[in-house]
């Protein structure tokens, strides 16, 4: 231990809250008023634990509980660090409102086994809160694999021959990568005798052939890859949107992906770190592939009527502004990376949110069939407007803040190439939202009579989501002091100064 950890069961419980409940869930599947109870209660209770955390992160502290030491340099272990904290914070904050939303959702949509989702759902929670307090690159894979399992319930839940097909996709893709993410840890342990996150790198200082970093770098990028979507590895997202809408808002703006884009920041800045990524090219390699998402997924959403699909492919694209500001391995580079994991997160979830208030309201999918729906759903089509206005990078809304870092990021790199697939993804957003909004409120809908807004439980959780999208906007380190942990981070991987 030094002076910025401290051992603490915290990080332990903050696990285990919501798998606590799994069975309190399954032991209420004939009260479902009791069995909401118990997810609301674990989602309140993990959301204050995280929160208990922030102060001793803002000074830059640790909260660290080793479980079980398996060899020398190989062991379970827990670490609230500040990212760790960071990413907690943004999923289970989200997570409450995505409780409350999932319970109007699945009794609006008269949906069957209720009791497996949110079993499953609890179960995804606690995964994610592991992979964001791992300590090593052990504990991280054993979480990360814990979230694809219980995340297949979630895809395949309509039990449909599409739903079942996208599942084993998912299934397949995912799975897959973690074989390459195992193979690429213990490489790592053979060639450095530790697989501990360290920033920096747990690589800096250290000489090995090009050869070999290439190759490893490679089999990372194939383990977190297909999570953080980076084409050609994202095929399985789009496909997974047969998911009810509930679970496309957790595969895209709360566990899932974003698990994906924290496990990039964790390779680049916490295995291999700035000085050696740059040293082997390994960052203008990833840099590639995520400047080609962010414009390929963007052109393809042009091409998406169905509206889940082309939030599916829009996220693809941000997900790539994550990786691609890691890639400039520059601090304003890192800080807006990490802040837009917080501010997509926001705003992708609010899309969400509207789609699946639309589906449930008028069993609408498609934007074609949008006409007229902003009159009758005004609070809906309102928040989708400020989520479609962040997207683009519009201010004061928050995806504004984190576009600037990344700008910022690119110019102290000096990479103007950068810099414009920032300024022609915004353009590209832009065109295929705005037209959304344009559809919903100035064109005459037909059959809309005697509709109206979808129940208080899924319209509440989209405006409040679209309201913190603007406050966080205006004050990102408002609440949970975003700003300031992703910059305190990109001060630990950089050395730099912002």
């Amino acid at each position: 231990m030094n002076d910025l950890t401290y051992v603490s069961h915290i990080p332990l419980f903050v696990v285990l809250v919501s798998m606590a409940a799994v069975p309190l869930i399954l032991a209420s599947s004939r009260k479902p008023n009791l069995r909401e109870t118990w997810t609301l209660l674990a989602a309140g209770t993990k959301f204050l634990l995280v929160f208990s955390l922030l102060p001793g992160a803002l000074e830059g502290r640790s909260a660290v509980l080793h479980l079980l030491e398996i060899s020398p340099g190989v062991d379970l272990a827990l670490k609230a660090d500040p990212f760790g904290v960071f990413f907690a914070l943004i999923s289970s904050s989200l997570w409450i409102f995505t409780s409350f939303y999932s319970i109007g959702y699945v009794r609006g949509n008269n949906e069957h086994k209720q009791t497996r989702y949110f079993a499953s759902f609890a179960m995804c929670l606690s995964a994610t809160m592991g992979i964001a307090f791992s300590a090593n690159l052990l504990t991280f894979i054993i979480f990360y694999e814990i979230l694809t399992i219980s995340t297949y319930p979630l895809v395949i839940h309509k039990e449909t021959p599409e739903s079942i097909s996208g599942g084993r996709q998912y299934l397949l893709y995912t799975l897959t990568a973690g074989l390459f993410l195992i193979a690429a840890a213990a490489w790592t342990y053979q060639l450095t005798g530790t697989m501990d996150f360290k920033p920096g790198g747990l690589f800096a200082g250290t000489s090995f052939p090009g050869s070999t970093m290439t190759v490893l770098f490679f089999l990372f990028l194939a383990g977190v890859g297909v999570k953080a979507a980076i084409m050609p590895l994202h095929s399985w997202l789009p496909v997974a949107m047969v998911a009810p809408t509930p679970v496309s808002a957790l595969l895209h703006a709360v566990a899932v992906v974003k698990s994906g884009v924290f496990g990039v920041i964790r390779v680049v800045g916490f295995v291999f770190g700035p000085e050696v990524m740059a040293a082997y090219g390994l960052n203008i390699i990833l840099a590639s592939f995520a400047g080609t998402t962010i414009i390929v997924a963007s052109l393809i959403a042009f091409r998406q009527d169905n509206l889940k699909r082309r939030l599916a492919y829009s996220t693809i694209g941000h997900l790539s502004y994550i990786v691609l500001g890691a890639a400039l391995l520059s601090p304003s580079g890192f800080t807006g990376g990490m802040l837009h994991i917080a501010t997509h997160a926001t705003m992708k979830i609010t899309l969400f949110f509207c789609a699946g208030a639309i589906y449930v309201n008028l069993h609408r999918e498609n934007i074609s069939q949008l006409n007229g729906i902003g009159k009758i759903m005004p609070w809906t089509m309102g928040a989708f407007a400020i989520g479609s206005l962040g997207l683009a990078g519009v201010p004061p809304v928050n995806g504004f803040v984190s576009k600037w870092f990344l700008a910022l990021g690119a110019l102290e790199a000096d990479h103007l190439v950068v810099l414009g697939i920032f300024v022609l993804s915004g353009l590209l957003n832009a065109g295929y939202f705005f037209p959304i909004v344009h559809r919903a409120f100035f064109r005459e809908g037909e059959h809309l009579e005697g509709h109206g807004e979808a129940s208080a439980l899924m319209v509440v959780p989209l405006v409040i989501t679209a309201a913190l999208s603007v406050l966080i906007g205006m004050r990102p380190d408002l609440f949970f002091h975003f700003y300031e942990l992703a910059s305190l981070v990109a001060r630990s991987l950089t050395g730099g100064l912002l």
